[in-house]
Parts: structure tokens; C-alpha cells; sequence
């Protein structure tokens, strides 16, 4: 599997400059770090939440946890939390689930982004499969995909 199409046509179809990688399969955020050899700080990770049918995309640095309830304050959600694979496995019809990209806004979903992203000027991603990423500027990312944004993650401890 590729990039996914819907994700490749948007980023081509705005002109934005990027760089494709290609990496060993990797399952968690920490692994596709590892597998590019960058730090946490500069692989955004994308996590799936949930409120009663309400679903929306945090992206946080991959070293970082989301706090669920000062997403959920900044959000007017009280009842946020993590969504199961199932609930949310049929938003991604072009992507390998557990590797969708931040651009929620391709998905019909919210994008909340992190404060602390926007300290990396390059970010990188999962590009809709377990082995390929996609690194690009965040300001370009930001303008896409114009993201509420907050800051509502931790590192991990």
C-alpha cells in the first residue's frame, strides 16, 4: 500500500512541498521515531476520540499523551475518550488502520492540534500505512488543515 490517494491528491493538488519515507513496519508512534530515526517531538501522532457519536482527531507529539480532560474542557466535551478501533475503523476507508494521517479534514472529522507541535518546523507523519510517513513543514500542515489548537498533552512519563 502507498500514501493514501485522498491524502497524496490534496497535498499535490495545493502546490505543498514534501518528502515521502518509506520505513520497516512499525505499529506504535515511538516505532515509526525509531524507524526514521527522528525524535518523538517531530512525529505527530494522531489519536482518535470519542463523545457519545461525536468523533474527533487529537495530534500530539508522538512522546506525548493527550489529558483527555483539558482536551475535553478546550473542546466543550466533557465526556471525551479514547475511541475503540471499531468505532472509528470505517472513517478511513484508504488507510491501513492505526496509520491515518492529521488531516482530519479530509475525514470529515475535527483536528485538534497540540501547542507543543508547532516547536518542530518540520513535522512527520503516518501517511495511511504502517511503512510510509510523510515529513512537511507544519506551517503548511496548519494552513490545510487549519486545526483548532490548545495545549493538552503531556510527555510521557
Amino acid at each position: 500500500m502507498s500514501i493514501a490517494k485522498s491524502l497524496k491528491e490534496y497535498l499535490d493538488g495545493h502546490g505543498i512541498q514534501y518528502q515521502s519515507c518509506t520505513h520497516s513496519p512499525a505499529y506504535t508512534a515511538q516505532g515509526v521515531a525509531h524507524a526514521q530515526h527522528i525524535s518523538g517531538r517531530e512525529l505527530a501522532k494522531v489519536v482518535v476520540l470519542a463523545a457519545g457519536n461525536r468523533k474527533l482527531m487529537a495530534v500530539v507529539p508522538a512522546n506525548n499523551r493527550v489529558n483527555l480532560e483539558e482536551l475535553g474542557r478546550l473542546a466543550g466535551v466533557p465526556d471525551l475518550r479514547l475511541a475503540g478501533e471499531t468505532e472509528f475503523k470505517d472513517l478511513f476507508p484508504d488507510c491501513e488502520l492505526g496509520a491515518m494521517p492529521p488531516f482530519g479534514n479530509l475525514y470529515g472529522l475535527e483536528v485538534w492540534a497540540d501547542e507543543a507541535l508547532k516547536c518542530a518546523p518540520v513535522i512527520t507523519f503516518n501517511a495511511g500505512t504502517h511503512t510510509e510517513t510523510i515529513r512537511m513543514s507544519y506551517a503548511d500542515f496548519e494552513r490545510l488543515v487549519q486545526p483548532k489548537t490548545g495545549s493538552f498533552s503531556a510527555p510521557r512519563h
